[in-house]
């Protein structure tokens, strides 16, 4: 129990009535080597608390975003061993489940002010990435479908601002390391890149700077001020009926009103 990276307590032994699923078919699934029947719909995470498992650690966002519940599976009689996130992995019949909330992979230590945005600075923190062999493993087994094998390309070639742009959906789960044969830390290079961008080439955002221009002149304050003598009721009454950005809004959507909106 103790080399399981995710805590789960054990509640197996009460008897379950039913389930979220009803007469939904079941399908058995293995964990930490026991054998659970499950119904045949629920993800990876969904079927461990099934099973009567308290996730503590390993969970996170539940939702494909975090990459906190990394998850090794084999089926028997299998070479391959499988990689997945358990938030969107729905189990099938006989899988060996073992999860992975941290991969323990190189992670090098820097000043990012300190370095430039090269390919050879890239190179000098991660000298394994020339042992890649171009198999495409790591996007084969990247939860995000990034194309993992090619910003690793573009990093080794100097292409600091293209690894940064195509590594930007990471959620870091490491699975790709898991799967590396040559040993690489994906996610760490790519962050990297990313900080290496960030930092030293995208161009700086003129309207930040001019948002804490105003904040410093006072800009908001009278509103703060308004806000802070607000009884409770009142703030979430105003929180509640706040205008909310629609989820297919337009690019250049903005709110009826425009108060807060800065147009200096």
């Amino acid at each position: 129990m103790s080399k399981i990276p995710v805590e789960v307590k054990d509640k197996s032994s009460k008897k379950k009535t039913g389930g979220p699923a009803g007469t939904e078919a079941m399908v058995p699934i293995f964990v930490m080597g026991k054998r659970y029947e499950v119904p045949a719909s629920l993800t990876i995470q969904k079927a461990l608390e099934y099973a009567g498992y308290q996730l503590v650690r390993g969970c996170g966002c539940r939702g494909g975003i975090c990459g906190a519940c990394g998850t090794v599976y084999r089926f028997p009689g299998s070479y391959r061993i499988e990689v997945g996130l358990a938030c969107q992995t729905v189990v099938e019949p006989d899988m060996y489940i073992t999860q992975i909330p941290f991969f323990p992979a190189n992670k090098a230590v820097y000043d990012i002010e300190k370095l430039e945005p090269t390919g050879s600075t890239v190179a000098a923190l991660y000298p394994e990435i020339f042992k890649c062999v171009g198999c495409g493993t790591c996007t084969r087994s990247c939860p995000m479908d990034i194309d993992v094998m090619e910003y690793i390309s573009r990093a080794i070639r100097g292409d600091v601002a293209g690894a940064a742009e195509l590594s930007f959906d990471c959620v870091m789960c490491g699975l790709c390391s898991a799967r590396c044969p040559a040993e690489e830390a994906q996610y760490n290079i790519g962050i990297l890149c990313r900080r290496l961008y960030g930092r030293h080439i995208a161009p700086r955002a003129k309207h930040v700077n001019k948002v804490v221009d105003l904040i410093e002149k006072g800009k908001f304050q009278k509103g703060l001020e308004k806000l802070k003598r607000m009884k409770m009721a009142e703030l979430k009454k105003i929180y509640n009926e706040r205008e909310i950005e629609p989820d297919m809004a337009e690019e250049y959507w903005e709110p009826e009103d425009k108060t807060f909106i800065i147009v200096e």
